[in-house]
């Protein structure tokens, strides 16, 4: 609710006009309730505070009017009767939704705050203190924000942590699920105003089989035991698909179309070959010695499982590390399309990384080398920002946030599994071609 109340001191139709109700926008709101309101939080007679009202011409306004374009903030008197001891003022203080509300509360919509002061410099400190109580509800929300995403995050490594050490079928669904809800995040973003403006993107048919057989080829890879058949297939399946439509297809639908399969389909899939393909048992392992026979003894803990394991833990520890490196020291930007990452907290981030790989790599005895083991590490690291970097790159040019919701505190699935797309292919690569290639 707002009110544009203008202070005729010489109408006299004004000064005797206005009736003992307003009605604005249908409801209807008595002017002593509001006295007796504002009156409560004051030291102040209501009969005082209402004959101000009666003093001033009432006229609806509303908040487009006052502020068509709610990105910016605005602070206006819109009440004010200097004739008056008492000196009321309505302010709106909105900046992106964030309501800056204080204590001294008359309102019916949830950006409206009014202060009430006696003279006109205790309004502007009461004012001030409206914007204090602003940035103490954005503070709360941070903080709400930050323990949602704690929890999220704790509850995330518990599932994650079970599937992965299950593996199997269990680890192949995880990963199918997931590529199915972040090819739909994928798509969505494709589809958004920003990437939108600038091509034509698939019709959501396409966008729906292209999610859909990105979710069956990881599920593919378990069984046929490589990538090649679900790849292929894939890309013939769409392609057909996207040409037998109807309309006219374009070139941008094919591409975006395919670099959704490929990003969202293929390379998930290296997970599953690096947890189920590696069967290998690390017989160096202590922790297989005394792993229970019910839960598949020491055979249970293969190459695949240990590199996993490894793997996943370093990322976490390169995001973490980073967070709290830029959070500490962050200063100079790393790179346009992630405003908020500095090269400090990259530095800080590669060095968690490398030192998490090397410490499990000692306590699970895989890899035996230091090299090894530093390489390792590199590897998960650059993978994982690239991959943040190029989700970053995707929704800038879609122009949101987040790719998705789904996860409270953290967005959508991309957003937090997008560390993990490239680094899949660079571990199971690493374990096959660089660790043979010199004899370790």
């Amino acid at each position: 609710m707002n009110l544009l109340i203008n202070n005729p001191c010489n109408d006299k139709a004004a000064r005797g006009g206005l009736s003992s109700h307003l009605t604005i926008q249908g409801i209807t709101i008595s002017l002593s309730s509001i006295s007796c309101l504002i009156a409560e939080h004051v030291s102040v007679n209501p009969s005082q505070i209402h004959k101000c009202f009666r003093r001033c011409d009432v006229t609806p306004l509303s908040i487009t009017s006052l502020c068509p374009c709610s990105c910016f903030p605005l602070s206006k008197t819109i009440l004010s009767s200097p004739t008056s001891k008492l000196n009321l003022r309505l302010a709106f203080d909105g900046y992106r939704g964030i309501c800056r509300i204080p204590k001294i509360i008359l309102r019916n919509h949830k950006s409206d705050c009014i202060v009430v002061a006696n003279t006109e410099e205790e309004a502007d400190k009461s004012h001030d203190l409206s914007k204090n109580d602003g940035i103490h509800m954005e503070d709360e929300h941070r903080g709400s924000q930050f323990k949602k995403r704690v929890l999220s995050g704790l509850a995330i490594g518990i599932a994650g942590g079970s599937v992965v050490l299950a593996g199997g079928w269990i680890f192949t669904a995880a990963v199918a699920a997931a590529v199915y809800i972040g090819a739909r995040e994928y798509f969505e973003l494709v589809r958004s105003r920003g990437i939108a403006a600038g091509m034509t993107p698939p019709p959501q048919f396409v966008s729906q089989v292209c999610s859909v057989i990105s979710a069956l080829m990881p599920i593919l890879t378990l069984y046929f035991g490589h990538i090649d058949v679900s790849v292929t297939s894939a890309a013939f399946v769409v392609a057909i698909t996207l040409l037998l439509q109807g309309g006219n297809p374009r070139f941008a639908q094919l591409s975006s179309a395919m670099f959704g399969l490929f990003y969202c389909g293929y390379l998930p899939c290296f997970w599953v070959k690096l947890r189920c393909g590696l069967a290998a048992p690390a017989l160096n392992t202590g922790i297989g010695r005394v792993w229970p026979i019910l839960l598949g003894g020491h055979i249970h803990w293969t190459v695949g499982l240990v590199a996993t394991l490894i793997s996943i833990s370093s990322i976490i520890a390169a995001d973490t590390y980073a967070f709290l490196g830029g959070k500490a020291f962050g200063r100079t930007p790393l790179i346009n399309v992630s405003p908020k990452k500095t090269w400090e907290g990259a530095i800080v981030g590669f060095a968690g990384c490398i030192a998490t790989s090397v410490v499990l790599s000692k306590i699970l005895c895989w890899p035996k080398t230091l090299p090894s083991m530093i390489a390792f590490g590199s590897l998960n690291f650059f993978g994982s920002l690239f991959g943040d970097l190029t989700e970053s790159m995707i929704k800038r040019d879609a122009g949101v946030k987040d790719s998705g919701s789904l996860i409270p505190g953290h967005g959508g699935v991309l957003d937090r599994a997008d560390s993990y797309i490239f680094s899949g292919a660079l571990a199971y690569s690493f374990v096959k071609i660089f660790l043979p290639l010199f004899g370790v």
